[in-house]
């Protein structure tokens, strides 16, 4: 019964994820699929690049939700009989599959963003004191670079850093994902990187309107 229960719970996590956020905005309101414009990814800085900060922000905001319901949502589900530990992992499997199911989303093709507002949303649930410390750094690098992947990147790799060194009362489950977050992030970033070290990569400009 308890394994069932896990399964439903990433599964649901999954799905949560998965909600296309840009994807369904572009559609409903521009008749436009995000990623066929600008970067391509499904994600909010492209929707704000692309739609303005009208759409972008809303699309923003709710994918960052999306990560932090995902992991709330454990408390729908009754696993008083585990262990503190145990009840971790299983959060941290319900994190990572929200982040997967919207890299990877079920409803629409499985082509998606690259999760760094769902990511985000993961943090603030899992991480709160530490997250806005990472968003700290985030927001610094944006305003010297005006890269959003090099801020997400820095961000990421500052991430574990924090954590060890400010938190190290951290239980070892989330240390671990704090680690894996910065392995990870980068990874989804690999074409942001190689356009970085050419400098090809575009510097971040909001646009107000819309002109498709």
């Amino acid at each position: 019964m308890i394994g069932l229960k896990i399964i439903l719970a990433i599964i649901s996590a999954y799905l949560i994820g998965s909600i296309p956020t840009s994807v369904w905005v572009g559609r409903m309101f521009f008749g436009i699929d995000i990623r066929t414009k600008g970067s391509k990814n499904a994600g909010a800085t492209n929707t704000i690049r692309i739609l303005g900060t009208k759409a972008g922000i809303p699309v923003l905001i709710i994918d960052i939700l999306k990560g932090w319901f995902a992991v709330y949502l454990i408390n729908l589900f009754n696993f008083d009989s585990l262990t503190t530990i145990q009840i971790s992992y299983i959060n941290i499997s319900m994190a990572i599959a929200a982040v997967i199911g919207h890299i990877f989303p079920v409803y629409v093709g499985f082509k998606g963003g690259k999760g760094v507002a769902t990511l985000l949303g993961v943090g603030i649930a899992l991480y709160p004191i530490a997250i806005f410390i990472t968003i700290g750094v985030f927001v610094l690098v944006l305003l010297i670079s005006r890269y959003v992947s090099l801020a997400s990147i820095s961000a990421a790799i500052s991430f574990p850093i924090i954590i060890f060194l400010l938190f190290p009362e951290t239980e070892i489950p989330l240390k671990i994902l704090s680690i894996a977050v910065a392995i990870f992030l980068p990874l989804t970033h690999r074409k942001n990187i190689k356009r970085l070290l050419n400098k090809e990569e575009s510097k971040f400009q909001i646009k107000k309107k819309v002109d498709l």
